[in-house]
């Protein structure tokens, strides 16, 4: 997909205020600190537009990046931050499940693990929840450019085994430093949403008229 327009629409801290404008949307769940902004914006190829921070637990809300006029990337708060009270994290536990489970117009989850590392206990929890759920999932392993080359199929194995992956659940290698993965992520959520690059259905059509004609 070619990004022309990447925006920030809303935070949206309760249904109320989700968009209306009927997009098939893509959430991005992980654990705090995991790149899931970083991940945003590279795919966008933009430097600043999900906001970055280092301080983990700080996204309280649905944030909301709407895509040209195809989509919109819903960035989930991150989970597995202690620091973060115990009556927050059921408050937020609550306003995911309810969001993921009962947003028609959710597309993909795509589940942000670090390449680095084996899936923590959260990770594994949040993936048997989905599956559990029928939800549509993605595993996006990101970081790769922080582990030599000839390690990453090891670290994947390490990461599917934890997980106990479904076969049939696509998983992305990526980076947001170097842009591995953007491409072929893109074309994961492009088969999930039934994309059609703009032009292309107009072609189709005039492609079949002559045929239409003879007849």
């Amino acid at each position: 997909m070619k990004v022309n327009q990447a925006e920030f629409v809303i935070s949206a801290v309760r249904p109320s205020q989700y968009p209306e404008d009927g997009l098939p949307e893509i959430a991005l769940a992980g654990r705090s600190n995991v790149g899931k902004s970083s991940l945003i914006n590279r795919m966008i190829q933009r430097k600043n537009l999900a906001r970055t921070s280092s301080k983990p637990g700080k996204t309280q809300q649905l944030n909301y990046y709407r895509i040209n006029t195809d989509l919109f990337f819903v960035d989930l708060p991150g989970y597995g931050y202690a620091q973060v009270s115990k009556t927050e994290r059921e408050k937020w536990g609550k306003f995911i499940e309810a969001y993921l489970t009962g947003r028609e117009l959710l597309k993909l989850v795509l589940l942000i693990i670090d390449l680095r590392h084996p899936p923590s206990k959260d990770d594994q929890a949040m993936y048997a929840w989905l599956k559990h759920n029928g939800l549509p999932v993605c595993i996006v392993t990101t970081k790769a450019d922080k582990i030599p080359k000839g390690k990453w199929q090891k670290h994947i194995k390490i990461i599917k085994e934890t997980l106990e992956a479904d076969k049939g659940d696509p998983l992305v290698l990526f980076s947001s430093e170097i842009g591995l993965g953007k491409d072929e992520l893109w074309q994961v959520i492009e088969e999930r949403i039934g994309y059609v690059p703009s032009g292309a259905a107009e072609r189709a059509a005039s492609d079949e008229a002559p045929e239409a004609a003879e007849q």
